[in-house]
């Protein structure tokens, strides 16, 4: 007796071995590629590195151009400036105590610091840093609307090449400097961008 092929039970088992490999092969693929633990991963990175530059940030050669109020502080206690002076409409004081008409484009032996261009934030953006947490600063920093509305790479171009920012390393005799070096600090931003902005909770 001749037995019948069952074709149809033959073709469907042949139609499922390709897919059921094919199957095996995307969750190989996906937990390699896996987007959710790699965007996980690159957000604790993020955190951990603002984490770190935050020592910088919240230091005395930041937080004395970037005040929780209208007027500068000076020297390592952040004290406040003197004769009044204030921020003004573009962060270049208010006349007649224009910033500079006393910090040059350097520092001055036994005076002012200086470097060109000095001022702060203008008032309608004053980016203030005192007081903030490292998550608070961290959101304000990526936030255009409060950040004079730069992209984390235009951040990051400010951090790497504004004078005023250099100068944090290079403050004139008797002003502290940041523990940790501009080329440091420089590579916890970038990372902190390039893993995405990830703020500490």
């Amino acid at each position: 007796m001749v037995k019948k092929h069952n074709h149809v039970g033959m073709k469907t088992r042949s139609l499922m071995i390709p897919a059921i490999c094919l199957c095996m092969l995307f969750t190989v693929v996906w937990s390699w590629l896996d987007p959710v633990a790699a965007s996980d991963q690159d957000m604790v990175e993020s955190q951990q590195a603002f984490g770190v530059a935050y020592q910088v940030l919240s230091h005395p050669r930041c937080l004395n151009c970037h005040p929780a109020g209208d007027a500068p502080t000076i020297r390592d206690d952040s004290q406040p400036h003197k004769f009044n002076v204030k921020r003004g409409p573009e962060g270049k004081g208010v006349d007649p105590l224009k910033c500079l008409m006393c910090h040059r484009d350097a520092n001055q032996p036994d005076g002012p610091p200086g470097v060109p261009n000095w001022h702060m934030p203008p008032e309608n953006m004053p980016m203030v840093f005192q007081g903030r947490t490292s998550a608070e600063l961290c959101r304000q920093l990526k936030d255009p609307l409060r950040n004079g509305g730069r992209t984390g790479e235009q951040v990051i171009g400010h951090i790497d090449k504004d004078p005023l920012v250099l100068w944090g390393w290079n403050p004139g005799q008797g002003r502290a400097v940041p523990e940790m070096t501009h080329e440091e600090f420089s590579a916890k931003m970038h990372a902190w961008v390039e893993k995405g902005c990830a703020c500490p909770e």
